[in-house]
């Protein structure tokens, strides 16, 4: 009787890893479309709405799109998916299909409920699935919703781009960031590239990016406080403990040094910038 047992549970455990099998080879074809538009346009939409419904998904959206990372690839790549299915498991009642790009990154679309602009409650269950695996930071980023199949593409790139402005906020640790989490500078300018954060910075702050003399550390303070307080000459003097001819001295020579006018407000914008791509 326990041999037969035996034998009717691995029937049905053979069953359920075929019917997994195919679920994934279904969401991995579906991500490959979203993937596939692009500035060659948009992705197939008919072909889009038949890997849906092998994925069972609704033809109507609006949908979310979910991009994971656990710093890994190959075996333990695979691991990162099942971490963001399993944290999408436990979401109330959303359906959604997990798999993985071409190029190896976790990803998941997921169809949104009524109230989509309130997001996904990721933020509350990833600290529980990265306590599993405390090891290896997770992080994940979540696309705005999309009301329709051919807005995928889109919310794919806003799924990334969130997804690399939670690696910069929590390098060694677990986040979720939602592209709404992104309403101001510093957590738009997360997202860019760091190579290109570094570049950005280097070329507007010019000789007082790296601050290897004493007088450019001070000369980068005083813009810090300057633009902290808003282009208060006396303001900045006082923090700085400085006359005021000192702080307008100081300033004359960064503009000199950066080819900026403090007086412009772009150019103050362009110098915010660069002191939070540092």
């Amino acid at each position: 009787m326990l041999h037969e047992i035996a034998e009717v549970m691995a029937q049905y455990r053979h069953r359920v890893e075929l019917r997994q099998a195919a679920g994934r080879r279904a969401a991995d074809a579906l991500l490959a479309l979203a993937a596939a538009g692009g500035s060659d346009g948009p992705a197939d939409g008919a072909a889009l709405e038949a890997a849906l419904h092998a994925c069972g998904l609704p033809a109507t959206g609006p949908y979310r799109v979910v991009a994971a990372s656990g710093g890994e690839e190959g075996e333990e790549g695979e691991q990162t998916v099942r971490a963001l299915a399993e944290a999408l498991r436990h979401s109330p009642g959303e359906p959604f299909a997990a798999g993985r790009l071409p190029g190896g990154e976790a990803v998941a679309v997921v169809r949104a409920g009524p109230d989509a602009e309130g997001g996904l409650p990721l933020g509350e269950l990833w600290p529980l699935v990265h306590a599993c695996r405390p090891q290896t930071p997770l992080h994940a980023g979540v696309s705005g919703p999309v009301p329709a199949v051919g807005g995928l593409t889109s919310a794919l790139g806003q799924a990334r781009y969130a997804l690399a402005a939670a690696r910069a906020g929590a390098p060694g640790g677990a986040r979720v960031t939602s592209v709404e989490d992104l309403s101001t500078l510093g957590a738009l300018l997360a997202g860019v590239p760091a190579d290109v954060r570094r570049a950005f910075s280097s070329r507007v702050l010019g000789p007082l990016a790296h601050a290897g003399s004493t007088s450019h550390r001070m000369l980068l303070e005083t813009l810090e406080s300057f633009l902290a307080h808003h282009g208060s000459w006396a303001r900045t003097a006082a923090t700085l403990h400085l006359h005021v001819n000192t702080v307008h001295y100081r300033i004359q020579r960064i503009e000199t040094l950066t080819g900026r006018d403090l007086s412009r407000l772009d150019h103050k914008l362009d110098l915010q910038a660069a002191l939070l791509c540092r």
